[in-house]
C-alpha cells in the first residue's frame, strides 16, 4: 500500500504542532526554495539568543536537534514524503549552529548562510550518502548537521585567512 504525498498548506501547517514547527512556522510553505526560506528563520532566533552564554546556546541547539527527530518524522509521515522540501526544521537548527561560530556582523552571517546553503544543496560526501540511506527523522536532521559542519569548517578557514593575512 502506498500513500500519495500531500501538498502542505496553511490548514496542514495548523493541524499539528509538529507540522507548524517542521514547516518552519510557515516558511516551508514557500513555493520556491523553501529550504532557503526556512534557513532564514534561524537569523531572528539566533539574534534573540545572543544574550545567552555560548554553552547554553549549544545546549538549546542540541535540544532542538533532538526535538527535530520526532518533528520531522511526524511531519514527513503526514505528508507522505520522509524528507519533503517543505520540512525545514532541520535547516533552521543547523543554521543556528553555524551562526554560533560566526562573528555577529552581517558580512559573516551572510557568508555563513551562503556556505550552509551550498553544502546543504550540494551534499558532498558523506552527506549525500547519509541522505540516501537514513530515511527517517534522524536522517532528515543528520544530513543538515553534516552540512553545518562543512559550513563551520569553511567559515573558520575563511575567518583565519582574513585575520592572518
Amino acid at each position: 500500500m502506498t500513500t500519495s504525498a500531500k501538498t502542505p498548506n496553511l490548514q496542514f501547517l495548523l493541524q499539528h504542532p509538529a507540522h507548524f514547527l517542521g514547516l518552519g512556522f510557515g516558511s516551508g510553505l514557500a513555493k520556491i526554495a523553501p529550504g532557503t526560506f526556512g534557513t532564514l528563520v534561524a537569523f531572528p532566533l539566533a539574534w534573540m539568543s545572543l544574550a545567552l552564554p555560548l554553552p547554553i546556546q549549544w545546549a538549546l541547539i542540541a535540544g532542538l536537534f533532538l526535538l527535530g527527530i520526532p518533528i520531522c518524522t511526524i511531519t514527513g509521515k503526514a505528508i507522505g514524503v520522509v524528507d519533503h522540501g517543505g520540512i525545514v526544521w532541520d535547516e533552521i537548527v543547523a543554521m543556528l549552529l553555524v551562526l554560533t561560530f560566526s562573528p555577529v556582523e552581517w558580512p559573516w552571517w551572510l557568508t555563513a548562510f551562503l556556505l550552509f546553503r551550498l553544502f546543504d544543496i550540494w551534499k558532498p560526501f558523506p552527506i549525500r550518502q547519509c541522505d540516501a540511506k537514513l530515511k527517517n527523522g534522524f536522517g532528515v536532521m543528520f544530513d543538515d548537521l553534516l552540512a553545518a559542519i562543512y559550513a563551520i569548517i569553511s567559515l573558520e578557514v575563511l575567518m583565519w585567512i582574513t585575520t592572518n593575512y
